[in-house]
């Protein structure tokens, strides 16, 4: 039995040689997700100029063109730096930030789920509605639709928007500000090498990493 266990101990500390790849998967996770909310937002910036400011049907920030501006240069310079492993822990702030701001501000009242589900612990008298009103437009659907052609694709669902989005991508951020780009696959790992062996000798610093 301490045979085993021990052989796979060793089993699990080789993993430490492929510890690059859980920093350059969660950045290559996260470069489209931010590219397509940033070119979105780019694309209709007077509507999103907009919808940031008006207490009645948006956000209602102050200083909304800046805030406007500022979202959206974080997600299409962070999907760029994430894809190149550049300042990685520099853009993950920011990034971090904005999914706050998009939970505090957007998704909060809305509850956890992203997806309206009318069972489970993070049900909701909100989601339990909408379940319930998903099951009658799909049964209006069987009776006048095609429903197998509407539905070859994909099933449909009603979108809820929690804060189970903003806050994942918020966790995956956070883990990129700890584990920093990675090794090997980032170029602030090699970045951190040159640097490293520039320092005078006399510093007391010897080769090290900065990913």
């Amino acid at each position: 039995m301490l045979t085993l266990a021990s052989r796979l101990q060793r089993m699990m500390h080789a993993l430490g040689r492929i510890d690059f790849l859980a920093p350059l998967l969660l950045r290559l996770y996260l470069v489209p997700v931010l590219w397509m909310a940033g070119t979105r937002k780019l694309a209709g910036f007077d509507d999103t100029v907009a919808w940031f400011g008006n207490p009645d049907w948006g956000l209602g920030l102050p200083f909304p063109w800046l805030m406007a501006l500022l979202a959206t240069a974080a997600e299409l310079g962070g999907a760029v730096a994430l894809l190149m492993g550049v300042a990685v822990r520099w853009f993950a702030i920011p990034l971090m930030v904005t999914m706050v701001v998009a939970a505090g501000t957007v998704h909060w009242d809305n509850g956890w789920l992203a997806i309206a589900e009318g069972a489970g612990p993070f049900a909701t008298e909100r989601t339990v509605a909408a379940t319930e009103r998903l099951q009658v437009a799909r049964g209006i659907l069987r009776e006048h639709g095609d429903y197998d052609w509407l539905t070859e694709h994909g099933s449909f669902v009603v979108l809820n928007n929690g804060i189970e989005f903003a806050a994942t991508y918020f966790v995956m951020l956070l883990a990129l500000a700890a584990l920093g780009g990675g090794r090997y696959v980032s170029v602030d790992y090699w970045v951190g090498r040159r640097l490293a062996r520039l320092q005078p000798e006399s510093a007391g610093t010897g080769p090290g990493v900065v990913s």
